[in-house]
């Protein structure tokens, strides 16, 4: 086992579910999650302790849903099932790498996954485990973003890595506006007042109370999860307190 060259003991990587569908249009790519997997096998292998959020949109999104008619409460239940889904599947695909692991889920369902546990959680990361954080919060109304910011908190992780479908945060959308620049910084208040795309307010609100810095970077490349945890180069965009921001 190499050792890790991370300035960080404990992450957690935030992964949408749109990570999980390559250039497929929905569900599940096994080439892309075995890709994902094999990478976080990599920097387990180090010592780094992982734990992991996953979003649920490749399947079902609940804001979508609540948009087409339907009650908001039950597409947020539906969604945080399909997180469930992808959590067993990237769960397999770790496993296939050598590593144990654990789901824990907000919503009970024993015959799957573990309830969620904040002392139980931690436990299995002091032990090497990885980590899956299935379900959200197990409360509609409240995105995986805010979920990924919640349990980093509560199982004392150094930093979010949140990775994305772009290499950073821009002040436009890149894809529209070739002239859009990325930040290489920001501040919390940064991202709330220009109400920039990077996770939800009530995630942002929460990162910043409890000063946990989140690193916005793109999954795409393989390798890159190495590189937004050692923090070599110019690469992603770093959110965080304004003293402790870096240029």
């Amino acid at each position: 086992m190499s050792e890790s060259t991370s300035p960080y003991k404990r992450i957690l990587l935030k992964l949408s579910g749109e990570a999980l569908m390559g250039e497929g249009k929905y569900g599940i790519h096994p080439p892309t999650l075995t890709r994902i997997a094999e990478e976080v096998a990599e920097l387990s292998r180090t010592g780094l302790e992982i734990a992991i959020v996953i979003g649920g949109g490749n399947i079902f999104r609940g804001v979508a849903g609540a948009t087409e008619g339907m009650d908001r409460a039950s597409a947020d239940y539906m969604g945080m099932l399909a997180t469930c889904i992808n959590s067993m599947a990237l769960q397999d695909s770790l496993e296939k790498q050598g590593l144990k692991t654990r789901v824990q889920s907000a919503i009970k369902m024993e015959q799957i996954a573990e309830p969620y546990i904040r002392r139980r959680a931690v436990r299995h990361l002091e032990k090497g485990r990885v980590v899956i954080f299935a379900a959200g919060t197990g409360n509609p109304y409240f995105t995986t973003d805010t979920a990924a910011s919640l349990r980093a908190m509560e199982i004392n992780a150094q930093v979010i890595l949140k990775a994305t479908k772009v290499d950073g945060v821009y002040n436009a959308d890149p894809k529209k506006d070739p002239t859009a620049k990325r930040y290489r910084t920001l501040t919390y208040m940064d991202v709330l007042k220009q109400n920039l795309n990077v996770m939800d307010s009530t995630a942002i609100s929460l990162c910043m109370d409890n000063k946990l810095p989140i690193i916005v970077f793109d999954l795409g490349t393989r390798g890159n999860i190495q590189r937004a945890v050692t923090g070599h180069g110019e690469f992603g965009t770093v959110v965080g307190a304004a003293e402790t921001v870096w240029a």
